[in-house]
């Protein structure tokens, strides 16, 4: 296992030198596979320039590649043999996208293309990237610290306009910017700590307690819990959650999905049983993925095609987040209606009361135990649906506009490391009331520190970077 650590924008700094891997010439299409107008083929390391300028015929007389960041327009030729007609950067380090030399050739969207021209700079002594290198190598070189490495991956599977926001603001550094006045706070403590351990027999204090339990509070431990409660936040925005549309047959519930997503996803007729097989979609909700799955219609059923739908349904119920349960307001509140809500309502349930068009009263469930809320709507009239997404938001959120400091939203991985720091950081606050040595705040300060450090990859492991590149794609 080898310790890797980066300062800032600061040169990579490691406890065993280089692999081969890591100084290896690299090569990837970084575009997504299929056809397109352009695909790009990018490569990093000390033989991207020669390698362009051994397979880049220019088109004009003037010499390629003497100036870094221009685009110069020719041909790729290997061997004699055309290959494409091209546009082609090379980019000197440090200012690339992963602070080595990189180059970047446009070619024509074809997927044979691509590869054939990506196969000719393999032979050029250049191996093939891994997924997650290149943002790899823009980490390790110290171009950007390990909160914005992850929000490349994050803005690349956003399924959301916010989801992009929040990712958006990852990259421009809104985590590190939160931590780096907690980390000051720790080191000015740290310094004044370790003073007081080297000279103990001096007779003036050189620590006020109470000063320093007070900069603690106020300056490490207060905004390192903001920053922990926001986690669950930057879940919902990223992961979503799934909701399962679950009711009686012919209530309106594949009618309900088509609304929301505004198209006919799912076959509508009055025959109940139409839906026998589950339909996944994900819709926007405020700013929140929302996995949608529209469910067969659970009853007793003998058909045996329906019987599997049914049990598929009952399947999704136990993974959903949130469930809406629908029912028909022509019908009322039936007995086999009461029969599924206590199936349901170990789940968080919203009721919907579709078809309300059909009624002048639609019934009135507020009666049924556990329920969170009731929303009337009718699907086929594109009535009340504004009030359901609400609904479902308010469901989602608590109530409360999550939006609103989610720029610096940390993941699962910083959550665990800022448990970590706030364990560390009530440890402090305790000696520090207590009167205890300053030994022990000093083995404190240094875990909240290096807690700290973990998150934006000042001091990590390849294990842990391993699990972070893991997500990437091909090509980033």
């Amino acid at each position: 296992m080898v310790a890797v650590k980066v300062a800032g924008a600061a040169a990579v700094v490691k406890s065993e030198p280089m692999t081969t891997s890591q100084i290896d010439t690299i090569a990837a299409i970084a575009t997504p596979p299929g056809a397109g107008g352009i695909g790009i083929i990018r490569i990093s390391g000390e033989r991207a320039l020669p390698v362009l300028r051994e397979i880049f015929v220019s088109a004009s007389s003037a010499a390629p590649f003497s100036e870094s960041h221009k685009l110069y327009y020719g041909h790729i030729r290997e061997e004699g043999r055309l290959l494409d007609e091209v546009l082609a950067v090379f980019m000197a380090g440090p200012h690339s996208y992963t602070a080595e030399d990189v180059a970047e050739i446009q070619c024509h969207g074809s997927s044979l293309v691509l590869e054939n021209v990506l196969e000719a700079v393999l032979c050029h002594e250049v191996r093939l990237a891994e997924p997650g290198e290149f943002t790899r190598r823009a980490f390790l070189n110290g171009r950007i610290d390990l909160t914005r490495a992850e929000a490349v991956v994050e803005l690349l599977t956003a399924r959301t306009k916010k989801g992009v926001d929040l990712a958006e603001e990852q990259l421009s550094g809104a985590l590190y910017k939160a931590l780096e006045p907690i980390r000051q706070s720790l080191l000015y403590a740290r310094a004044h700590v370790e003073v007081a351990i080297d000279f103990p027999e001096e007779d003036v204090e050189i620590i006020d307690h109470d000063i320093l339990l007070k900069q603690l509070e106020k300056e490490v431990q207060t905004p390192l819990g903001r920053l922990l409660g926001r986690a669950g936040q930057g879940r919902i925005y990223r992961e979503g959650i799934s909701m399962v549309i679950a009711g009686l047959p012919n209530v309106g519930k594949s009618s309900l999905l088509n609304a929301m997503l505004n198209e006919e996803r799912a076959l509508v007729a009055a025959i109940p049983g139409t839906t026998r097989d589950s339909i996944e979609e994900v819709v926007d909700i405020g700013g929140v993925p929302v996995r949608i799955v529209d469910t067969a219609g659970i009853h007793e059923s003998a058909e045996e095609v329906e019987e599997m739908g049914i049990l598929r349904a009952k399947c999704l119920l136990n993974q959903a987040d949130l469930v809406l349960f629908v029912v028909d307001a022509s019908c009322g509140l039936r007995p086999e209606d009461l029969a599924l809500y206590d199936v349901v309502q170990q789940k968080p349930v919203l009721a919907v009361v579709n078809k309300s068009d059909l009624v002048p009263v639609p019934p009135d469930l507020s009666s049924l135990p556990g329920l969170r809320g009731s929303v009337v709507i009718s699907a086929k009239q594109q009535q009340g649906l504004e009030e359901l997404r609400d609904a479902i938001y308010a469901e989602i959120t608590g109530g409360e506009n999550m939006w609103e400091e989610a720029g610096c939203t940390p993941n699962l991985r910083h959550k665990v490391s800022l448990e970590r720091a706030v364990t560390a950081c009530d440890r402090i606050m305790e000696t520090l009331e207590a009167g205890l040595t300053f030994d022990l705040i000093a083995v404190d300060l240094q875990d909240c520190l290096g807690a700290l450090g973990d998150i934006v990859g000042e001091t990590t492991t390849e294990d842990v970077l391993d699990v972070v590149f893991a997500e990437f794609c091909l090509g980033k």
